[in-house]
């Protein structure tokens, strides 16, 4: 019975000391979350607007002027020349070295081109086979050089089209969101400029609030999630705490 009586002491200290544990680790977390005042903070060229008084969108606003977007290598185009039929060609697909097979212009390098400087170019090349006044026109069939990767913690890591004017909360929404474990003021953002490898870093929380304006993201831009130990030992702290509380019913009654 002695026994019994010790082991019972133990239980209700340990379960105890969870609970302890537990109730810190969340008044932490909520101090984290939401302390530091307004969850909107003016900046950036951020207006804050109360009640009704947030105004329509224009036609600008809805429709941004677009990012013209380098072409690479397995992107499929139209070559369309205008009036000009036989010089035309569908779902060119540009090949590994990155040109494409064009009537009468022949072999053209297309990646690391524009799809306005590879007109140019085909025109070019169209007017030394004595072609008068061409008019190319490039439009996109399939892009898949146009890629961002995300990862880390996020609920769906992987690799996303970066279509019209992308940022980085686009390019995480993506992905579906953080997932319960990402820290949100370590996001990374890695990028090749030249021959220098770059890295920024972003907190998602100030970017959410208005801090700083969301920053674009660029066709081969990798995208991490910082992962927060603290969050994860929190969960195992909750995930103990309620396996040992049946443990502990069990032994009290």
């Amino acid at each position: 019975m002695a026994q019994f009586t010790h082991h019972l002491r133990i239980s209700k200290y340990v379960f105890e000391q969870l609970r302890m544990i537990a109730a810190v680790g969340l008044a932490l977390s909520l101090s984290a979350c939401f302390g530091g005042g307004s969850a909107l903070a003016p900046g950036a060229g951020l207006e804050i607007v109360r009640g009704e008084g947030l105004p329509a969108p224009g036609v600008a606003d809805t429709s941004p002027a677009p990012r013209e977007f380098v072409l690479g290598p397995l992107d499929k185009i139209d070559v369309v020349v205008f009036g000009i039929g036989a010089l035309s060609a569908e779902d060119v697909q540009i090949d590994t070295a990155g040109n494409i097979a064009v009537p009468l212009a022949g072999t053209v390098r297309a990646a690391g081109r524009t799809p306005s400087e590879l007109s140019s170019t085909i025109e070019g090349l169209l007017k030394q086979k004595k072609v008068r006044n061409p008019d190319v026109a490039i439009n996109a069939v399939d892009i898949r050089s146009q890629l961002v990767t995300v990862e880390g913690e996020v609920k769906q890591p992987g690799m996303f089209p970066v279509e019209g004017n992308m940022t980085l909360l686009r390019a995480v929404a993506l992905a579906q969101g953080p997932s319960e474990f990402a820290r949100l003021n370590e996001v990374l953002v890695f990028r090749n400029v030249g021959d220098q490898r770059m890295v920024g870093v972003y907190d998602l929380r100030a970017l959410r609030a208005g801090t700083y304006s969301d920053p674009s993201i660029f066709a081969n831009d990798v995208v991490v999630v910082g992962d927060s130990p603290s969050r994860r030992a929190f969960s195992m702290i909750v995930q103990g705490a309620a396996l040992l509380s049946p443990l502990v019913i069990l032994l009290t009654r």
